[in-house]
C-alpha cells in the first residue's frame, strides 16, 4: 500500500509588507491578513469595473443628423410619374448623397454604476494584485513645509519607478501637492477616492502608511492589518 502523502494546510500564509523611509530605508514591517490580500485575483471582477469606469469617462456627444435635421429638402426633385426616374420625395433622403443618416450615433448619456461592494472588491482585488506582484510600496510619510520638489526628486529612483506610477495620500496638504505635482513620472490621488481603474493604469502604487490604513478602514479590512513590527 502506497505511503500517504502528508496534506498540505490549506490556511494561507500572512504576508509582510514591508514600509520605507524617503531614503529607501525599510523602518518597519506590516503584517497583512492571508484571507484577504493572498489567493487568486479575480479578474472577471476586475474587468467589469475597469468596463465601468472606462465607459463612465465617455461623454456621449457623437451626433449624426436624419433627414428631418438636415436643411433643405422640402421641394419634391421631380413630379411622381413619366419622368422614367425612381419615385423621390426629398433631395435628403437616405439614399441620397448630402442626405440624412439613418442609424447613427445620438447625444446619450452611458453613465452607469456597479453596486458599492463590486466596486470595493475591485479595488481590494486590484491592490491585491500589486502586493503579489510586488509593485505596491509603503512609504511612512510624505511631508513638505515648504512647496519644493527638490526633496521628493530622487524618488523615482529610490523605488525603481522607470514607468507611469501612482502616489497615493491620505489629507495631502496644499505644500505637498505642489511639491510632488511637479515629477514626471507620478500622479497623485487621494486614498479616499482611489478606484480600481486608477490602481490598474499604473506600474507602481506608493502609498502613504496612512493612506493604506484609510483604504484598509474604506474596504473593511483594517482588522486584517495586524501588527507592525518597528526596526
Amino acid at each position: 500500500m502506497p505511503k500517504q502523502q502528508p496534506r498540505k494546510s490549506d490556511t494561507p500564509q500572512a504576508a509582510a509588507l514591508a514600509v520605507y523611509n524617503l531614503q529607501g530605508k525599510e523602518v518597519e514591517k506590516i503584517t497583512l491578513n492571508p484571507a484577504i490580500w493572498s489567493g487568486r485575483v479575480n479578474t472577471a471582477l476586475l474587468v467589469q469595473a475597469v468596463a465601468m469606469y472606462r465607459t463612465n469617462q465617455r461623454i456621449g456627444t457623437a451626433a449624426t443628423k436624419t433627414r428631418g435635421n438636415v436643411s433643405g429638402g422640402g421641394k419634391k426633385p421631380w413630379k411622381q410619374k413619366h419622368t422614367g426616374r425612381a419615385r423621390a420625395g426629398s433631395t435628403r433622403s437616405p439614399l441620397w448623397r448630402h442626405g440624412g443618416i439613418v442609424f447613427g450615433p445620438h447625444p446619450r448619456n452611458m453613465h452607469y454604476r456597479l453596486p458599492q461592494t463590486m466596486r470595493q472588491r475591485a479595488l481590494l482585488e486590484s491592490l491585491k494584485g500589486k502586493v503579489q506582484d510586488q509593485e505596491l510600496v509603503l512609504i511612512d510619510q510624505l511631508k513638505a513645509d515648504t512647496p519644493k520638489t527638490k526633496p521628493f526628486s530622487k524618488l523615482a529612483k529610490t523605488f525603481e519607478v522607470n514607468r507611469k506610477a501612482l502616489i497615493v495620500l491620505e489629507q495631502p496638504a496644499e505644500e505637498l501637492i505642489k511639491s510632488l505635482r511637479n515629477l514626471p513620472q507620478f500622479s497623485l490621488q487621494q486614498a479616499s477616492s482611489l478606484n480600481a481603474l486608477d490602481v490598474l493604469n499604473v506600474h507602481k502604487v506608493l502609498l502613504t502608511k496612512a493612506a493604506f490604513e484609510r483604504i484598509q478602514i474604506r474596504l473593511g479590512t483594517e482588522s486584517g492589518n495586524g501588527n507592525a513590527d518597528s526596526h
